[in-house]
């Protein structure tokens, strides 16, 4: 396997540097994976080194995640942060403001993945608003399965679109994605008119990459694979040795 650049003292430069807008991933990038969605931890730091870091940025820090928005508000509690949850399905701008796309029915594709689910007990199935997750981690043998019979499932559901991840297939609206989440973040304060960093470890974060970068961004793959983003880093473990490092660097005037 090829060596992973390590990227981090490109990153610490960006996160430390006025006028940046800032993005996390949540999932393989601030945390590591887990075998289920519920059974991953923070590290001790992380919430602390987010609040240092967004106050840092007057406020120009969100999280863009695949999980709701209420389970990032779980996970970071008391910090309440800009999030753009489920691909940008749910979004709360640093104001307050809710913001809820329209999402077409998902019903077929969430019985169609409970009854996989049924069948082979490795499987977890998560239904979300507007989308549904099929988690196969804990069964990795059955991945062509599951993409076979998802794929099926989404082709019969005008406005869907499948997304393949790490250890998991999700169906998701085909109109939004993280790109979207992160471009509606720039249109308001206080990221307008900063530069953006976003930083994700998997497939679904690849719009987000590619809009950041369009607009003169940034966009750093944690982890190994393909990827459109400029920046690299070996893990999550030095996505959050960076973080902790910006949070308590000064700017540099």
């Amino acid at each position: 396997m090829a060596e992973i650049p390590d990227d981090s003292a490109a990153l610490l430069q960006l996160l430390s540097t006025p006028g940046s807008a800032v993005f996390f991933d949540f999932d393989g990038t601030l945390v590591d994976l887990a075998p289920t969605p519920d059974g991953v931890r923070l590290e001790t730091g992380v919430v602390d080194a987010l609040m240092l870091l967004a106050r840092w940025h007057g406020g120009a820090l969100a999280l863009v995640s695949g999980r709701p928005v209420a389970q990032i508000d779980a996970m970071l509690a008391p910090l309440i942060l800009p999030v753009a949850g489920v691909h940008g399905v749910e979004r709360r701008g640093a104001d307050g403001t809710r913001h809820v796309a329209a999402t077409p029915d998902v019903s077929l594709v969430l019985a169609h993945a409970r009854a996989l689910a049924a069948m082979y007990p490795g499987l977890l199935v998560e239904h979300k608003r507007g989308a549904v997750a099929l988690h196969y981690r804990l069964a990795p043998e059955l991945e062509q399965l599951c993409l076979q019979e998802m794929t099926l499932a989404v082709q019969a559901c005008p406005g869907l679109l499948l997304l393949h991840g790490k250890m998991v297939l999700e169906a998701k609206p085909a109109a939004t994605d993280k790109g979207g989440a992160i471009a509606a973040f720039m249109a308001e304060a206080p990221f307008k008119g900063r530069r953006p960093v976003f930083a994700g470890d998997d497939t679904t974060d690849e719009a987000g990459f590619a809009y950041v970068q369009q607009i003169g961004g940034q966009g750093v793959k944690v982890g190994s694979g393909p990827s459109a983003a400029s920046l690299r880093l070996a893990s999550p473990d030095v996505l959050r040795t960076v973080l902790l490092a910006a949070s308590v660097s000064p700017f540099k005037e």
